[in-house]
């Protein structure tokens, strides 16, 4: 075979981020029609909206006659709960703080499983949590309950203190150490949070588009490149199962860490 037969055909042109992660008025204002752009009602935003109602929905339908002994959607829907209540809840904070806090935890998880699972959905194919917007809404619930947890325990003042002065240790030493815990309970928590999630769905989603993109380029070559788009779709299936996986770690990871937060926060006392 002839390095011709083999030439490639046409252009390949790299997906870009500009339209799906820096929208502008590029789709246009649906909402206030000011132009100003943070109204923007983006394909992120409409998937965003999408998934909610479709969580939302389904744990309505499930949940709307509940049965002693669940069958059909109620029996997945309690499933899940359970996954929740016993594998987070009541694993961190243990029975009594596990039901306390276990309606914010299972919105955080289904809300984080619902915005990742969109990136392998056909004709949606991206998620939300892939920008930094969505990310940064739940990692501020999460901040708030475990702010909110510690406070309720011992007042907001001493609960900052308890969260932030370790007992025992030289007096010299609190300049140094203060100003660390400081950061690290209040500022690093939640960013570590908010970016993680929106790296590791970002990441994913290129990988995606990059797979997909180059089995479309190498198919229609037609040519004897062509038989490495069956390499690249294979890769790629490879790839969607993978990030199934990492659709539901990032779930419990989000929401198991908002629990050891909340945790934290309730024995700030006990360093």
């Amino acid at each position: 075979m002839s390095v011709t037969t083999l030439a490639f055909k046409g252009e390949y042109h790299a997906p870009t981020l500009e339209q799906e992660f820096f929208p502008g008025d590029y789709y246009g204002n649906f909402i206030l029609g000011t132009g100003v752009e943070w109204y923007t009602l983006d394909r992120l935003m409409i998937v965003r909206i999408l998934m909610a109602a479709i969580i939302g929905i389904f744990f309505v339908i499930a949940m709307r006659r509940p049965k002693l002994v669940p069958t059909g959607l109620q029996n997945v829907a309690e499933y899940f709960l359970d996954f929740v209540r016993i594998y987070i809840a009541e694993e961190i904070l243990g029975k009594k703080d596990g039901k306390r806090f276990l309606p914010i935890l299972c919105t955080i998880f289904f809300l984080v499983f619902a915005m990742n699972i969109a990136a392998v959905i056909p004709v949606l194919n991206i998620s939300p949590n892939a920008r930094i917007g969505m990310p940064i809404v739940l990692a501020g619930l999460a901040y708030i309950t475990f702010i909110y947890a510690g406070s309720k325990e011992y007042g907001f003042f001493k609960f900052v203190k308890s969260s932030v002065v370790i007992p025992n240790i030289p007096p010299a030493l609190h300049i140094i150490v203060v100003p660390i815990e400081i950061f690290s309970t209040f500022v690093l928590r939640p960013v570590t949070l908010a970016i993680r999630l929106m790296a590791i769905m970002l990441a994913g989603h290129m990988v995606l588009v990059l797979l997909f993109g180059a089995t479309n380029f190498f198919f229609w070559q037609l040519n004897g490149w062509t038989a490495m788009s069956a390499l690249t779709v294979v890769g790629a299936i490879l790839f969607t199962l993978f990030e199934l996986l990492v659709i539901f770690l990032q779930a419990y990871i989000f929401a198991l860490l908002t629990a050891v937060y909340i945790e934290l926060s309730i024995h700030a006392d006990s360093h």
